[in-house]
């Protein structure tokens, strides 16, 4: 079935185009690379999956309670739009729902895809380009995965929110090879991060588990990689140019904000949407989902040099100055702790099948020859 089927409402099906520009890159500089980055390539490298084999497809998921988790989480919940749902639509709402999340997390990774292809491109430095080549390679990864998971259990695919397609506009369209990575790695990859991580913890379903668990594995590395090379070029930048990506910053904070709103679910349910963003400032989940989808883009910018009064107002402002105390290393570090635990809990399982089912054929042998 065409992806274009499963749409809540009509997309184009001709490609969305977004007018490249800026050079293309080559180096002749093959033996010096900074060692950080290239520890980081060689870790991408030998993390590389497929998700075809690491993911248990065989998992089934209820399409009408995706995630598992309390129903105080939806926006809508205690106000009388839900007192008047009856179960069934109640059901289809959580439908919609992870549809829209998910969906919005496929539309940014294949953004990511094609940014990380954009750096390889657009950078100057080997070591950038060796790094962000298998980063490549995991959005594609991820792309596939999230696209299945849309088709195959929820059956539901929202387009992509208009907040996430204008920010990924301006990341592609500048012709300065560091937007990218400032529009990508920090703001699109660490909210995304962030989204995952809260996701991941919260469902109690095997398999949304799983994928988060892996792909926040890989997205680690990602905003690891742009900290490293967006600190390095920042220090030397002047005021203005520091000024101009703050001001990329703000802007994007605030589409990021706006984005999680998700007023498409709350518009096919007949809400008014000027009541959306008064439901979603009401809802105790959405507030504290809010201030933990920027625990990764708050301490992220302070890393690297992009720290001036107006970019500490506004994350003030948006109520999320406190994340700048946030641990990066070890919120990415607890990243990975968590996809190898997962790993080895779900191959232990399935060793100890494994033994029972060799057992039970030696002791049915056992019983035939002594007969």
């Amino acid at each position: 079935m065409s992806t274009h089927d499963l749409y809540t409402e009509p997309v184009p099906a001709s490609t969305y185009d977004i007018p490249l520009t800026g050079d293309a890159r080559f180096t002749w500089e093959y033996d010096d690379g900074r060692d950080r980055l290239l520890a980081l390539y060689q870790k991408g490298k030998d993390r590389q999956w497929d998700s075809a084999k690491r993911i248990d497809w065989d998992l089934e998921v209820d399409p009408h309670d995706v995630l598992g988790v309390p129903d105080q989480s939806l926006a809508v919940y205690g106000t009388r739009h839900w007192d008047r749902m009856s179960v069934r639509e109640r059901g289809e709402l959580r439908r919609h729902s992870a549809s829209w999340q998910f969906s919005q997390f496929v539309h940014g990774e294949q953004g990511a895809m094609i940014t990380a292809a954009r750096i390889v491109e657009s950078v100057p430095d080997l070591d950038a380009k060796f790094y962000s080549a298998t980063q490549t390679m995991d959005e594609a990864r991820h792309v596939e995965l999230f696209s299945r998971f849309l088709q195959e259990k929820i059956g539901m695919v929202y387009p992509i929110n208009t907040k996430l397609q204008d920010l990924l506009n301006e990341t592609l369209s500048d012709t300065r090879w560091d937007m990218p990575y400032l529009g990508m790695q920090v703001l699109i990859e660490g909210l995304a991060l962030a989204a995952f991580g809260v996701i991941r913890d919260i469902t109690t379903k095997p398999l949304p588990k799983q994928i988060l668990a892996y792909v926040m594995q890989d997205e680690a590395r990602h905003v690891a990689f742009g900290r490293m090379a967006l600190r390095d070029y920042y220090a030397q930048l002047s005021a203005p140019e520091l000024k101009e990506r703050e001001e990329f910053v703000i802007e994007g904070c605030h589409l990021m904000r706006d984005r999680i709103r998700g007023r498409e679910i709350w518009t096919n349910f007949g809400i008014d949407p000027a009541e959306v963003d008064e439901m979603v400032e009401n809802s105790p989940y959405m507030r504290m989902f809010q201030g933990l989808l920027f625990s990764r883009i708050v301490p992220c910018v302070k890393d690297i040099g992009l720290w001036s009064d107006r970019i500490r107002a506004t994350f003030d402002e948006m109520g999320v100055l406190e994340a700048s105390k946030g641990d990066l290393d070890a919120l990415m570090g607890q990243d990975e702790e968590i996809a190898e635990k997962l790993d080895a809990e779900r191959f232990a399982v399935e060793e100890a099948a494994r033994k029972a089912e060799v057992d039970a054929v030696i002791a049915a042998e056992a019983g035939t020859a002594s007969a």
